[in-house]
């Protein structure tokens, strides 16, 4: 299936100079309108739902990419040596923001880890650069419930010898995940409550 392409007008190019608050919020509209529905849904986890979100529209859309980078970026740690994600929902959101990160002069690179092992070649669970022993890694996701996706990416980091001490979602679901990761010893930080989403959702529709 394919979609018209979405050309933007100038002043709508708003992700790259807007200021970080009203960058946030503009992204919730984006969200609000590209990323959430309600209705009957069944969750990856098997859980029943009465929403839904998928964030890749709004990732993967050129101003909600830069905008996202640019927030994400924004909470890294000072000591982040780099940023990985578990595939496939946060490949946008590793890539926007490693760069963002070159464009800042503050470069970070990014890994994607795999679900299952390359069945070829190397037979890896991590793509991209390798990195020093024990170098700090921050795991991003786009949503979070249980907290399960993002902790694949930490132990597959953990066992090649990085260290990983925080997990950073897009969205927080309100869940169980932040309890989970607290339980595991990982800090977490969320740029959006869903409760965030939610009521912005009822204002503009």
């Amino acid at each position: 299936m394919s979609y018209p392409a979405e050309i933007l007008p100038q002043s709508e190019a708003w992700a790259a100079n807007t200021d970080i608050n009203t960058l946030r919020n503009k992204l919730l509209d984006l969200l609000c309108q590209k990323a959430y529905k309600e209705g009957d849904f069944v969750l990856s986890s098997g859980q029943p739902s009465k929403y839904y979100i998928n964030c890749k529209p709004v990732t993967l859309h050129p101003q909600g990419a830069l905008a996202t980078g640019r927030l994400l970026l924004a909470m890294l740690p000072a000591n982040t040596h780099a940023i990985a994600g578990l595939t496939l929902g946060a490949d946008p959101i590793v890539s926007a923001v490693t760069v963002v990160s070159a464009y800042e002069n503050q470069p970070i690179p990014g890994l994607i880890i795999r679900k299952e092992a390359k069945g070829h070649g190397t037979q890896a669970y991590i793509e991209g650069p390798i990195l020093t022993e024990a170098a700090n890694v921050v795991v991003l996701e786009d949503v979070v419930t249980t907290g399960q996706s993002a902790m694949k990416a930490v132990e597959r980091l953990r066992d090649a010898g990085y260290t990983v001490e925080l997990v950073i979602s897009l969205v927080d679901r309100k869940q169980g995940g932040a309890e989970f990761y607290q339980s595991q010893g990982l800090k977490f930080e969320a740029v959006y409550g869903i409760e965030d989403i939610q009521q912005r959702y009822r204002q503009i529709t």
